[in-house]
């Protein structure tokens, strides 16, 4: 019996220095939307506070707007939330995944056929 075969796009835009966005930094402004806090997205993620922050600090560089804004902590409590830009960038990642994942689907049934019995279980 054969398992049904699933297309996981990773889909990065890669720019001369690096990855403006990819799936790593659309799953951080994902948990920041959700939470409010680079800390909460982090343990949400497994990743650190730090690593959290480099990457924010990252995609704030590579786009015209800041993607995310930041409060300190203190009296106030600190978080963070997505810019506008921010939103949008990351409503258009998440549609050029399901556009992807629907293109590849069309191939699957073919690419099933083609695999040994023996790896599809």
């Amino acid at each position: 019996m054969k398992t049904e075969l699933k297309a996981l796009p990773r889909l990065r835009v890669s720019i001369a220095h690096g990855t403006a966005i990819g799936p790593g930094k659309a799953d951080v402004l994902e948990w920041i939307d959700r939470t409010g806090s680079l800390a909460a997205a982090g343990r949400e993620l497994g990743m650190s506070y730090q690593h959290v922050w480099t990457l924010v600090k990252a995609m704030n560089e590579h786009f015209v707007e800041a993607l995310v804004e930041t409060k300190r902590g203190g009296a106030e409590r600190g978080g963070a939330n997505l810019t506008a830009t921010g939103a949008i960038v990351l409503e258009l990642y998440r549609a050029a995944e399901r556009d992807a994942t629907a293109a590849i689907n069309k191939y699957l049934p073919r690419l099933e056929s083609l695999l040994n019995e023996k790896s599809s279980k």
